[in-house]
């Protein structure tokens, strides 16, 4: 059954995506390259749109086929309040503020139906948050989602990264015998992505826009916390296979901010954006991140599904290594 809502998801996706472009193309929805973009031909947008679709409906239908609970689902679509405000953005272009409230307020929203952040295992103890996991849950899944907007600057790499680490959740959770709920819409949420990249892969006929990269950094927070339920050291896991864009988009704002530059003012100093600029093209930045992505950190997350105690430590040893490579790749470097 989840193959087959899968390979629907990605088909959805796919007839979907190519609707939104006819449409962008004849009411002319076009982004026009600037100073500040990445790419150098007018290429519609706002075809996340198809993603937000397919899997808010396979979640109902999941719901109804009893796969996943009323919470769960009740999480996920408040990802649909971030969609909207991506949608008006891409169109109207938001300031900062009114963006952050709906976001924060969605992340509250998806924590309060999830019961807060659960115990995460580090070491050998679980550690629980209380009250103030509330608070770490908001800033987390804001983050998530915020940080797959920053880092949707070329072709295909925010699908890529998004079909990645939910089919890493996805084998992780199929690695141990906890009843994890949240493993079959993380295949949907990965299905989903590989059907966008077949319109968004090098060189990309529509890009995914704000209404589509915010919504899947907050799904797949929301499926991280979502899998901790039941799985305490899913949330590093989980870390572990984003832990590529979490380096890029973190050593970028932090340098800067320490620069006294506006964290959300439009640049183009993420490595990603660097390095695609250093070779011409995209696409060899995308396989990069790829490469890295299943050779790096892939048997990190899965070494720590395995082994639960040793899961923090793994977590390090993956991330630390980014932390360099990105700094050097020239993230957060003045153009």
């Amino acid at each position: 059954m989840t193959a087959l809502m899968a390979a629907s998801a990605l088909i959805a996706v796919a007839l979907i995506t190519a609707l939104v472009r006819r449409q962008a193309l004849e009411r002319g929805a076009l982004d026009i390259p600037n100073e500040r973009s990445s790419h150098t031909v007018p290429t519609p947008r706002g075809g996340g749109i198809a993603i937000v679709l397919v899997v808010s409906a396979a979640g109902v239908a999941l719901w109804l086929l009893r796969r996943i609970d009323l919470a769960l689902l009740m999480a996920l679509l408040g990802g649909l309040a971030v969609a909207v405000v991506g949608f008006i953005d891409d169109r109207q272009h938001l300031k900062a503020g009114p963006r952050l409230l709906v976001h924060a307020a969605a992340a509250l929203w998806a924590l309060a139906w999830l019961g807060g952040l659960p115990p995460v295992q580090l070491g050998e103890h679980l550690h629980s948050g209380g009250a103030a996991g509330y608070v770490l849950g908001v800033l987390g899944i804001v983050w998530v989602l915020n940080l797959f907007n920053f880092m949707d600057g070329i072709d295909a790499l925010a699908a890529s990264e998004g079909a990645f680490i939910a089919f890493g959740g996805a084998l992780a959770a199929a690695l141990v015998s906890v009843a994890d709920v949240a493993w079959q819409p993380a295949v949907v949420v990965g299905a989903a992505c590989c059907g966008f990249l077949l319109w968004n892969w090098p060189p990309a006929r529509i890009f995914m826009g704000d209404v589509g990269s915010g919504y899947l950094g907050y799904v797949i927070a929301v499926l991280a916390v979502a899998a901790t339920r039941t799985d305490p050291v899913a949330l590093l896991v989980w870390l572990i296979l984003g832990s590529l864009f979490w380096a890029d988009a973190t050593v970028t704002l932090a340098r800067r901010v320490l620069r006294g530059e506006r964290a959300h003012a439009p640049h183009r100093s993420h490595a990603y954006q660097h390095l695609a600029r250093r070779f011409g093209d995209h696409r060899r930045v995308t396989l990069l991140a790829t490469a890295i992505n299943l050779c790096w950190l892939l048997p990190w997350a899965l070494y720590a599904e395995l082994h639960p105690s040793r899961a923090l430590g793994c977590t390090l040893a993956a991330l630390l290594p980014l932390l360099v490579l990105v700094y050097l790749a020239g993230a957060g470097r003045p153009e």
